[in-house]
């Protein structure tokens, strides 16, 4: 019995550690105005966007994704610089949370809760921040095409 009492203050501290380690942060992200464009979050934000999103937004956000010509309504222009300006972070993270029918849009969009955790929501606003358009952006073309590539993101 006597030699196991070391070991028990030796299994203790990395179970603190790891506890003390563990809290998630319940302070939002940043805009991602304010962090640069190879932040780590915002990569994560890529990566998950990419992995999750892309298939209907479209590789920048613009609702031109494969699986958008197979629905109706289709996606939102996320990069609409009017759309981004309208909207929160809260407001946005909200509707990656609960999916189009919890926030009252198209039920086509899923919810994310149970998929994303609050900081992989967190990290795919950031993202969609950066996917912003320029003001002065070319108009759309009838078929919703602008002639130009955006810049993209960096890895």
């Amino acid at each position: 019995m006597r030699g196991l009492r070391g070991w028990g203050a030796i299994g203790v501290i990395p179970l603190l550690a790891m506890t003390a380690c563990s809290r998630v942060p319940t302070v939002s992200r940043p805009a991602a105005a304010s962090l640069p464009n190879g932040s780590y979050e915002l990569r994560l934000g890529k990566n998950l966007f990419h992995h999750y999103c892309q298939a209907c937004h479209g590789e920048t956000g613009a609702g031109d994704g494969f699986n958008a010509y197979n629905l109706d309504p289709r996606p939102r222009d996320l990069s609409e610089p009017a759309f981004q300006k309208r909207k929160s972070d809260a407001e946005l993270a909200d509707a990656v949370r609960r999916g189009g029918a919890g926030v009252g849009l198209s039920p086509l969009m899923p919810p994310w809760a149970h998929t994303l955790s609050s900081r992989q929501i967190d990290e795919v606003i950031l993202y969609l921040r950066a996917l912003r358009k320029r003001t002065g952006a070319p108009e759309r073309s009838a078929d919703g095409s602008t002639g130009r590539r955006l810049p993209s993101v960096e890895r």
